[in-house]
């Protein structure tokens, strides 16, 4: 009991630590910098951070949520951001233990955090991000080769059909219906979650996305970022799905 407490401490400590982290990988992505290079500074006076700014949640509590040497008010996105990556990471562990999917979903789960913020940023999902959210998937052979037709057919069944849809509205719409990049995410989620868990994904997301848009009123035309809405619904699938989908095909008899 006591080791598994100690895990779900360092656990909520890494989730934490990851926030932050993906944090400042999309401010840098969306402001054309790179992660390998420099230090975090303030984004107001531009003061490279100590040691003591840099404590995940605790140091924006620390500082009353301003900076250490401007005193210019440092968003509350930065500690909702750590304490939700950090929510995120204990849902996987206490979901599947510390196992080869555990790390394949906390891997993927950090990337898709990392996409919403810069889809929030400058509404574009990266394809880096897409590229690794591919190769983590990969992880899922550990299950066996048997999952490759489960992944391939959760990567098309879902996406090409979106695809078609979109395409057709835009046709008679005369105007953009989805993002390119909303559209590749569902694909690769494919692969990590076969079709009908990443069909059930798709649905989660458009009522998030509705939900969002009603709460932030936002006007009818206008853009949002649909990013945010469908990593969402990936983490509520990958702690629920079986269940929904369980018992929606045990109304049918299946």
């Amino acid at each position: 009991m006591g080791a598994r407490i100690y895990l779900l401490v360092l656990t909520a400590v890494i989730g934490l630590v990851m926030g932050s982290f993906c944090n400042a990988w999309a401010w840098r992505i969306a402001h054309h910098e790179s992660i390998s290079h420099g230090r975090s500074k303030c984004p107001k006076c531009g003061h490279v951070l100590s040691v003591l700014d840099l404590f995940p949640l605790f140091s924006w509590i620390a500082l009353g949520g301003k900076c250490r040497y401007c005193k210019a008010s440092i968003s509350a996105r930065y500690p909702i951001s750590e304490f939700v990556s950090m929510l995120v990471y204990l849902s996987v562990i206490m979901r599947f233990g510390f196992t080869a999917d555990a790390f394949r979903f906390i891997i993927l789960l950090s990337l898709l955090f990392t996409a919403s913020l810069v889809d929030i940023d400058i509404m574009e999902i990266p394809d880096r991000m897409l590229i690794f959210a591919c190769l983590a998937s990969l992880l899922r052979l550990f299950n066996g080769f048997g999952v490759i037709p489960d992944m391939l057919t959760g990567f098309f069944a879902v996406s090409v059909p979106l695809l078609i849809f979109v395409l057709i509205a835009e046709h008679v719409l005369k105007k953009p219906a989805m993002g390119g990049g909303d559209i590749k995410l569902i694909a690769v989620l494919g692969l990590h979650f076969g079709a009908a868990a990443t069909l059930l994904i798709l649905i989660v997301s458009c009522f998030l996305g509705i939900f969002t848009a009603v709460a932030g009123r936002i006007g009818k035309g206008t853009e949002f970022p649909f990013g945010p809405s469908i990593a969402a619904a990936a983490w509520l699938v990958m702690l629920f799905g079986e269940r929904i989908i369980s018992w929606y095909l045990g109304l049918f008899g299946m």
